[in-house]
């Protein structure tokens, strides 16, 4: 019977360019092999556990978050002792994040600088480092070093970390295995600490190995050929079967990778957004606060008073908004929109914002519903359960002045920004793999121009031919698969434009923070998508040049008409004749939104002759529409229309969906109405859908709604 195994040091593609295999197939292929457990200990960062949490939920492994640390001594900078570090509960987590933080923040943008002195209290104000409780702590020797070396560190750690220390030894097949094995033991035994099997995984097959020689040699900016010792010497560092494992190590060793497991109970399910506390007064609540606001704005959007089905949308939002707790994310984004007004700033909320009346009376968004078919669940749903994500854009020449707003109000301790992962796409895959090779940079680079989006996500055999290369040479045949396998991979953390992240506390006890490339910005190591996987929220404060435009014309225009009181974007008038007779011409040169040349020559065709046509017009030219074969019919459509002709509709109930586009779906809120009208969809598994089809380039994931709405339709009579 083969025995049970927990893998405990394991680095994905998150430790940029040195592991070779995304979190995901690491969690997978763990679990095909039957392990109990597997950590995910990226160097000095977090920021890949969110999808191995995902993959490991879907298939039930115990996974355990941890990092790779390596000291360094803060007086030389020499290289101190190697760890790993494993959180066995939420606090440990918190603290670990917290240690990350530290080590990030006091190094330039992509590095880290992590002290002895951290784990010992000489941390200000950071007391909970001091022996990082509630954190199991793995020394891993190298054989290159001395014996009194690694029992000094050994001892440093039993020291500090006490029965939560382990020693790691990592067999790979290598030169000096024997001497690594004699090594341990006597630290062991003379320090008392346990023996712990280890892998410092760094793929999960064994296949991978050319990439991570290529991903080494690329973070060298050193040919393979050229990398020499800096290679691994075999492709040992995988995922290993449980055979293999217990040919190698001593049933003991194996049995303590699963106790020091057994102590790791936390899981990331554990992480709850705590919203900023002192964005409702005194005496208030936030769901009564937030009904005050919303109330106190509708004089000014409704003068002549609130229509009633409106007054039932407000209820209806409000009430949902309650149910699920979410009243002072939409106080925060209130407070930031009231702070830039009164300074004068113009912002405009967009997105699915824009479908909430809500969002309408705080002056989140300017978009009247009278314009637009609101469909709330398209921005919020219960059964979805998500935070709502509100995106404003701000002048770009004054958003610094809200992002300082945001650090002043909330502090640095408090605040982010958003991470960006910058993956490697077709062209940057070609270059890179291709300079690992070292093929010629001139002609690696007439590679990479000719690359198209159609190509797909490797190197097209007529792009080699074109470059003189041979498709069947067994170097060019390397560089197309390495290619392949690399397109995806993540290259390193970027800041997103303006994704903020506020925390109750501090942030770095949810996440890890670094700096950014730019000064007095620091970034949150996981992106959106990670927080939306695990239910943190996220403000957007973006930065849009035609506001500022349109902030210069309104004061000239004011200043023009001298009325004694500004020009305000609600007193542009709808039915500008003049204007729509030039946007029929296509005279838009600098007009936002329409004045890109595929926009340009849509708007002959289409003669735009209202507001709710230009919303039209700027959707249509877009790759869903495209793509899905509705352009041609919505214009043919519409030119039977003018000449008296008549629109038919599938079914009288699919009228209120359709009536507006002239019964040809343009929009994604549509596609949500036709599922929940059609083929009885919720609004939540509609908007699940929406999403799907919004993701499908990146994630595919649609077929599975295919049978659902088929079915659907066709069980209610639908062709």
């Amino acid at each position: 019977m083969l025995p049970l195994y927990a893998e405990l040091h394991c680095r994905s593609n998150f430790s940029f360019l040195t592991g070779a295999s995304h979190p995901h197939e690491l969690v997978e292929r763990a679990h095909q092999l039957g392990y109990s457990a597997l950590a995910i200990t990226d160097e000095c960062s977090l920021a890949g556990v969110v999808r191995a949490h995902e993959e490991a939920q879907r298939c039930r492994l115990h996974l355990i978050v941890g990092s790779e640390i390596r000291l360094t001594s803060p007086d030389s900078g020499a290289p101190h002792a190697r760890l790993v570090l494993l959180a066995q509960t939420r606090r440990g987590y918190g603290n670990l994040s917290h240690w990350i933080t530290v080590a990030r923040r006091r190094a330039a943008k992509g590095e880290y600088l992590a002290h002895p002195g951290d784990i010992e209290g000489k941390v200000p104000n950071a007391p909970t480092l001091a022996g990082l409780p509630d954190c199991l702590a793995l020394l891993v020797p190298s054989v290159s070093q001395p014996f009194e070396e690694v029992f000094a560190h050994a001892m440093w750690l039993k020291t500090w970390f006490q029965d939560r220390a382990g020693l790691a030894i990592e067999l790979l097949h290598r030169a000096g295995d024997d001497d690594l094995v004699d090594l341990v033991q006597r630290v062991a035994h003379y320090t008392g600490l346990p023996i712990v099997a280890a892998g410092d995984v760094l793929m999960h097959l064994r296949s991978r190995k050319p990439l991570q020689d290529t991903l080494t040699a690329t973070r060298l900016n050193t040919p393979v050929a050229q990398c020499g010792l800096q290679l691994a010497s075999n492709a040992e560092q995988h995922l290993r079967s449980r055979g293999r494992l217990a040919a190698l190590y001593e049933p003991q060793w194996l049995e303590n990778t699963l106790l020091f497991a057994s102590r790791c109970s936390f899981s990331l399910s554990e992480l709850k957004y705590e919203y900023p506390q002192e964005i409702v007064p005194p005496g208030e609540t936030p769901t009564s606060h937030l009904r005050k606001l919303t109330y106190a704005g509708v004089p000014k959007r409704f003068p002549d008073g609130l229509p009633d089905r409106f007054r039932r949308q407000i209820e209806h939002e409000l009430a949902l908004i309650e149910q699920l707790k979410y009243e002072p994310y939409f106080l925060t984004v209130a407070d930031i929109v009231r702070w830039a007004r009164s300074q004068g700033i113009l912002c405009q909320g967009r997105g699915s914002a824009a479908n909430s009346l809500v969002c309408y009376c705080l002056q989140v968004t300017e978009v009247d519903p009278e314009r637009a078919s609101l469909l709330f669940e398209r921005f919020i749903s219960a059964e979805r359960n998500e935070p709502p994500d509100i995106d404003i854009d701000f002048e770009h020449q004054r958003r610094e002045e809200v992002i300082q707003y945001i650090y002043g109000k909330y502090g640095r301790h408090r605040a982010a920004l958003t991470a960006v992962v910058i993956t490697y796409r077709p062209r940057s895959a070609v270059r890179d793999v291709g300079r690992a090779l070292g093929i010629d940079l001139q002609r690696i680079d007439g590679v990479a121009k000719g690359q198209h989006w159609f190509d797909g996500r490797s190197i097209s055999a007529e792009r080699l031919v074109e470059n003189g290369f041979d498709p069947e040479a067994p170097i060019t045949r390397l560089w197309v698969e390495l290619t392949h396998q690399l397109i995806g991979f993540p290259r390193h953390l970027s800041q997103h434009p303006g994704g903020f992240v506020i925390a109750r506390d501090q942030i770095e006890q949810l996440v890890p923070v670094e700096n950014a490339a730019m000064p007095d910005r620091s970034v949150v190591q996981w992106d959106k998508d990670d927080l939306d996987t695990l239910g943190l929220i996220k403000v957007d404060i973006l930065a849009l040049g035609m506001l500022s435009a349109l902030r210069r014309s309104l004061a000239l225009i004011g200043e023009k008409l001298g009325r004694g009181r500004g020009f305000e974007m609600q007193d542009i008038p709808d039915d500008d004749t003049p204007t729509y007779d030039m946007i029929c011409k296509a005279d838009t040169i600098g007009v936002f939104q329409i004045e890109s040349r595929a926009q340009m020559s849509m708007l002959p065709r289409l003669q735009p002759r209202c507001f709710y046509d230009l919303v039209i017009e700027v959707a249509i030219v877009r790759p869903g529409p495209i793509q899905g074969g509705m352009v041609h019919p919505f214009l043919e459509r519409r030119e039977r229309v003018r000449q008296g002709g008549v629109v038919d509709y599938p079914s009288e109930a699919l009228r209120p969906a359709l009536e507006r586009t002239l019964g040809i779906p343009v929009f994604q809120e549509q596609a949500m109405q036709i599922v929940m009208i059609a083929a009885g969809f919720s609004a939540g598994e509609a908007d699940e859908l929406r999403r799907a089809m919004a993701a499908w380039r990146r994630k595919g994931g649609i077929d599975k709604f295919h049978c659902r709405v088929v079915d659907g339709m066709t069980a209610r009579g639908y062709e």
